[in-house]
């Protein structure tokens, strides 16, 4: 026969036991729940460190949010490239080198630390970083490490979660083009421009947008200021645009026109508050122009 007998020491140690359960549970709970609302934080946030600028880009939602300035390896090949995981994030973390306290004024790496996952260091050998010596940032300087102003570190830390994806290049691209390129999607983006034709330049009323690292213009008025006419087609739901001696027609958000009778693809046109927006790039297909971008100013110059 079993005996379900229970001696007395266990009948006092059981609730204490118990509690211990309970509290392993918890706690258990507490970090599975943080580690899955962590991946999905940094799933719509990106940072990008160009080496050859020395800025640091934070995208989150679609959005270059803000970008700083930064200093990085006195060597090139001192602060690694490539694609890391934000993996450790430390407040007053000490400089054992020097075995200086965190938050001394003399710690060199500041009192913000967000260590990268690079080569099975765990994120304890690079960092994006502060400092303690503000007049560093900017230059190549540092043994690896992203050194930022101790307010802007201040102003990121916060808002950049574990598995942050950080993409460390030398380029001589822009940020956006530089985030798209490393898969981020970006949202729209309004801005005032301009269109120059054939030496002329006009500021336009209607803003310009940029998606997904394409320029559209606003379609009635660009139109306007090329010269053409537009139009619509009641029967078919068509514009009609007629300009530098061809008819095109096409249907808003469609990907197809036709370019005096004959079928050409497109990237769809876009509605955008109740404006119809055309990509930039299609012009040379639709209207037979030459369109160069110039983002410094925000200026398509279009010749015929």
């Amino acid at each position: 026969m079993i005996n379900y007998a229970v001696n007395d020491d266990f009948k006092k140690e059981a609730p204490r036991l118990l509690k211990l359960m309970l509290v392993f549970v918890f706690l258990l709970t507490v970090c599975l729940s943080g580690t899955a609302g962590t991946a999905e934080a940094a799933s719509s946030d990106l940072i990008i460190v160009n080496k050859k600028t020395n800025k640091l880009a934070f995208f989150s939602d679609g959005k270059l949010v803000k970008t700083f300035p930064v200093a990085t390896g006195k060597s090139k090949e001192l602060t690694p490239e490539g694609s890391f995981p934000v993996v450790v994030k430390v407040k007053n973390r000490p400089y054992y080198k020097e075995n200086i306290p965190g938050g001394d004024p003399a710690n060199p790496l500041g009192d913000r630390w967000l260590g990268l996952e690079v080569n099975g260091t765990k994120g304890t050998t690079y960092a994006i970083h502060g400092n303690n010596n503000e007049s560093s940032i900017g230059k190549y300087v540092s043994a690896g490490c992203i050194r930022m102003h101790n307010d802007d570190i201040h102003w990121l830390y916060p808002k950049v979660a574990r598995n942050t994806k950080v993409v460390i290049t030398t380029s001589s691209l822009g940020m956006e083009t530089l985030a798209t390129n490393n898969g981020y999607k970006l949202g729209s983006k309004s801005f005032a421009g301009s269109i120059m034709l054939n030496g002329v330049s006009t500021k336009l009323k209607d803003p310009f947008m940029l998606k997904n690292s394409r320029v559209y213009v606003p379609l009635r008025e660009s139109v306007a200021v090329l010269g053409g006419t537009l139009q619509r087609d009641a029967a078919s739901g068509a514009l009609i645009i007629t300009a530098f001696g061809r008819t095109v027609k096409h249907v808003p958000l469609t990907g197809k026109a036709t370019v005096n009778g004959k079928t050409v693809t497109m990237i769809p046109s876009l509605d955008e508050n109740n404006r119809l927006m055309l990509p930039l790039g299609s012009l040379p297909a639709l209207l037979g122009l030459d369109v160069e971008w110039k983002a410094g100013s925000k200026t398509a110059v279009i010749k015929k």
